[in-house]
């Protein structure tokens, strides 16, 4: 009895464990990949003239698919698809086997482009699917500090630079010097001629009658007298000697 009552318990277990083992398998496999659009619903502000990025992440689960990004203006109304362009690009990020991401980048956003926006998906077999809209709301322009900034560098630099540019123009200034031009110096070789010298002087002959006066000199000198003895040979000697010298007379005088 006891051995036929711990059969039928273990039988009874037995078949429990296989039914919950059918029914993990059967909840595994009926767990399956389902197609969706995941996509955020928010408010965006957005400066005119800036720009702006959005993305979505679509769910395919390997079936083929088509993607699209859809406007909804604020005011007009209606849906447009919104195209590539040059202020549009649109780009599709591949993550995994069964995942994508879709991304829309905006340009120079203007007043124009303030409204909703949303990412839709066409499938394969033809249906379609679309995520939460973003609205993107256009604010006026941020005041650029740019261009007064870059106004105060350059005069900044241009007050740097100046005091520079003047000691290099001074230092460049004072070392080349300008150079006299070579000035051909004519030089002219002098030529002194010697003053003719005067033909030696012979002795006066001084009569015997009288004898020339002398100055009395300034000190005491013993006086003394000379006599000349002058023959007529020698007179015509002098004469000779006179006519045969240069034609120019030098005179001494002697004043007592």
């Amino acid at each position: 009895m006891t051995s036929s009552l711990l059969q039928s318990d273990m039988t009874n277990y037995l078949l429990s464990a296989i039914s919950c083992l059918c029914l993990l398998l059967t909840c595994v496999g009926a767990e399956e990949c389902s197609r969706t659009v995941l996509a955020a619903r928010d408010t965006l502000y957005v400066p005119a003239g800036g720009r702006l990025s959005l993305s979505c992440l679509v769910q395919h689960c390997g079936e083929d698919w088509i993607g699209d990004w859809v406007f909804e203006n604020s005011t007009q109304g209606g849906s447009n698809a919104v195209k590539e362009s040059a202020k549009h690009h649109l780009t599709q990020v591949k993550l995994s086997g069964n995942t994508a991401k879709q991304i829309l980048e905006l340009l120079s956003i203007n007043q124009s482009d303030e409204g909703f926006y949303g990412c839709s998906v066409k499938w394969s077999q033809g249906d379609t699917a679309q995520g939460h809209l973003t609205y993107v709301n256009v604010t006026a322009a941020v005041p650029s500090q740019r261009s007064v900034l870059h106004r105060l560098l350059v005069c900044a630099s241009a007050f740097l630079c100046l005091p520079i540019i003047l000691g290099l123009a001074r230092c460049l200034s004072s070392e080349v010097k300008p150079q006299p031009l070579p000035r051909t110096l004519s030089t002219h070789a002098a030529v002194y001629h010697p003053a003719p010298q005067p033909p030696p002087r012979c002795p006066v002959p001084q009569k015997r009658s009288a004898p020339p006066r002398k100055a009395r000199p300034k000190y005491q000198q013993k006086t003394e007298v000379v006599y000349a003895d002058i023959s007529q040979g020698a007179l015509r000697q002098e004469g000779a000697i006179r006519e045969a010298a240069q034609s120019t007379v030098y005179s001494d005088l002697r004043f007592s």
